[in-house]
């Protein structure tokens, strides 16, 4: 059997030092993902009654969001929405 190497101790950032990062990443990102634009999709829309709130919109890549209008109107993506994922 070979030597066993040591391996260096992995940073973990505890909650707060973490979110803190996260959110510098994210920006200097530009919140993108490979040139991927992120949009904020209302679950149910405005023009029926649906609010600005947290519970009511969802995050979407602009290739999703797109989707989502096309399929159905965004149901689908409302049914998620009102099931928590």
């Amino acid at each position: 059997m070979g030597k066993l190497r040591q391996r260096k101790p992995r940073l973990k950032l505890d909650a707060k030092q973490y979110r803190l990062l996260r959110e510098e990443v994210l920006r200097r990102d530009g919140w993108r993902c490979y040139g991927a634009i992120l949009e904020v999709h209302h679950g149910k829309f405005r023009s029926r009654l649906g609010g600005d709130t947290a519970e009511n919109l969802i995050t979407l890549c602009i290739d999703c969001h797109r989707a989502g209008h096309r399929v159905g109107g965004g149901s689908a993506l409302t049914a998620s929405i009102e099931d928590g994922q």
